[in-house]
Parts: C-alpha cells; sequence; structure tokens
C-alpha cells in the first residue's frame, strides 16, 4: 500500500498550528482566566500592565479574560454551524446530483431560495424571534447560522456528484443492486472528501463572521461573552474615540487570525487535489533533485511529476535498446 503523502507547506503547517492554538484555548480558556470577566472590583479604564495584561473596560473589567472567556463562545458557534451547515449540504447537493428529476429540481430550487435571500438579513430577522435564552446558548445560535450556511456547498456539491454518477464504480454498485442511499455514502461522498473540508473550513469561517457580526450589533446575548461582544461594549463606550486600543483590537486579531488559519489550511487541500500545487511546500534542494526550477518563471505553475521506478527505467532502455538494434 502506497503511504499517504501530506503536504510538507510551511503556510499548511502555520494554519494548522493556530487553528490547534485556538482549539486548545475554546478547551482550556475560561480556566486561564487570571480573573472573573464580569467583575468590577478593578479601577477603570487601566491601560495594559503586568497585573492586567490588556487594561481593563469602563467598568473596571479584565479585558484579556474576556479574551479567553469569549474565545469558547465563537469557537463552539462556529464549529457548530460548520458542521451542520456541511452535513446539509451534504444531504442536499449529493441527493440532488444523484438522483435527479424532480428531486432534484425540488432541491435545486430550495438551494436557490436560500441564495437568493441575503444571509445577514435573514440571520437577523430568525434571530429577532428567538425566545430571549436562546439568544444566550451557543448551540441553537450556531444551528440558527447553519440555517444561512449550507445552500453554497450544496450546489457545489451537486454538480461534483453530477459529475461523478456515471463513473464505471458507481454503475457497478448500481448493477449489484445497491441502495441508493449507500451508493451516495459509500461511492460517492468519499471521492468529494477534499471538497466537504474545503466547504467546512469556509463554513466555519462564515460562521464565526456571523455571529461576531451579529454580536457586534447587539442581537445576541450581551451577557454571555464572545469577541464580538467585547467589540460591542467598546464601541458603546466610545473606546475608539478614547484611543482604547487595547479594548477592541485584540478581538478582532483573534478573529483575523483564526479566518488566516483556516485559508492556510485550505491551500492544504487544494495541494491535495490540484496536482500543479503539489510543489509549493519543497525546498530548493528538493526542487533541485525533482529536476524543477528553483524560481518558476512568473505565469508557468511547477509540477510535480512522480519519480520513475527502477523496473519503468529499466523497461524504457530495453525498450530502447529494441529500438536502436
Amino acid at each position: 500500500m502506497k503511504a499517504v503523502r501530506w503536504p510538507r507547506s510551511p503556510k499548511v503547517l502555520l494554519g494548522l498550528g493556530i487553528l490547534g492554538f485556538f482549539i486548545v484555548l475554546t478547551v482550556v480558556g475560561p480556566y486561564l482566566a487570571p480573573y472573573n470577566p464580569n467583575s468590577t472590583v478593578f479601577a477603570a479604564n487601566l491601560t495594559p500592565s503586568a497585573h492586567h495584561w490588556l487594561g481593563t473596560t469602563s467598568l473596571g473589567q479584565d479585558i484579556f479574560s474576556q479574551l479567553l472567556v469569549g474565545a469558547r463562545a465563537t469557537m463552539v458557534v462556529a464549529l457548530v454551524a460548520g458542521v451542520v451547515a456541511t452535513a446539509l449540504s451534504v444531504i442536499v447537493g449529493i441527493a440532488a446530483g444523484y438522483l435527479g428529476g424532480r428531486a432534484d429540481d425540488g432541491l435545486s430550487l430550495l438551494s436557490n431560495v436560500f441564495l437568493a435571500i441575503p444571509g445577514l438579513p435573514l440571520l437577523i430577522v430568525i434571530d429577532s424571534y428567538l425566545p430571549v435564552s436562546s439568544r444566550s446558548n451557543s448551540f441553537v445560535i450556531g444551528l440558527i447560522i447553519a440555517l444561512t450556511g449550507w445552500a453554497w456547498g450544496a450546489r457545489v456539491l451537486r454538480a461534483q456528484t453530477m459529475s461523478l454518477r456515471n463513473r464505471d464504480f458507481v454503475e457497478a454498485a448500481r448493477i449489484i443492486g445497491e441502495r441508493r442511499w449507500r451508493i451516495m455514502l459509500s461511492e460517492i461522498a468519499p471521492n468529494l472528501l477534499p471538497i466537504l473540508a474545503s466547504s467546512l473550513l469556509f463554513t466555519v469561517l462564515y460562521s464565526i463572521g456571523a455571529y461576531v457580526t451579529l454580536a457586534y450589533i447587539g442581537l445576541t446575548s450581551t451577557s454571555v461573552w464572545n469577541w464580538g461582544t467585547m467589540m460591542y461594549w467598546a464601541q458603546s463606550n466610545n473606546a475608539p474615540l478614547s484611543g482604547e486600543w487595547y479594548w477592541f483590537v485584540p478581538p478582532g486579531v483573534a478573529v483575523a487570525l483564526v479566518g488566516t488559519g483556516l485559508a492556510l489550511v485550505n491551500f492544504g487541500i487544494d495541494e491535495f487535489i490540484n496536482p500543479r500545487l503539489r510543489a509549493a511546500g519543497l525546498s530548493a534542494r528538493q526542487r533541485r533533485r525533482s529536476g524543477l526550477p528553483r524560481r518558476p518563471r512568473l505565469g508557468l505553475t511547477p509540477v510535480l511529476s512522480p519519480r520513475p521506478s527502477r523496473a519503468t527505467r529499466l523497461a524504457r532502455r530495453a525498450s530502447t535498446s529494441s529500438e536502436l538494434s
């Protein structure tokens, strides 16, 4: 069995490191917080110092503690929304592409409706009908965001499924009497794993942006700390005008870092999908051994071809010798 060749690009390793850091922060962040984020016993508007790494708010709350505690709610909502939206896109996209006919027409119409409706206004309308207690539940907010983020992935999966449903291995499974749901899950879905992974990453990124936006405009519960709530209170207390950058910059940087990590990991997925990108993570020595230019010309993508085996080289030499004789 041929070993799986993992991407060696520094961008991918950096992206995995960033995501791993924030996942660990999601689990242990509230336990690492030095103070209670709701505590108001400290002096107001303190600048960053050894006791308060990011200073305090206008009410005397520790900003660094709010940042650590807020990581859990932000990441939980993003992961719940990403997983649920990806599952919906798999069910709708693969079913529409494989079944065809009226099922395809109905599911495609449903996807087009959700694509046509703007996501953020729909989120605001749905969130306004939620009870006050549900606005503080991360799982409920994640499910609501998932309802507006699955349609794009479903359209992509539908198109890819239509290109696979007439392949030989699918026809063979159909001839031996496999059920439709088994063909879709066992034969077609495994061939769409790179697309599913890429869709999951961008759905998680969309979910973070949507949740932070809802919290920033005050539509979620302000009693639950997340990075959007931090920016909401900073804006409400005129922190940008007062020069209190340490109040609103850290949550914005955290959101940007998570997005950067997701984008870098997606580069690694592209290396698996597109063979023309597999030379991106090679060092200068590896490029010389592979016969690739150290600095490729602008507009040309270097392609890493596998080195022929010893048996293949001997067969080529024998063929060349026979032709010459």
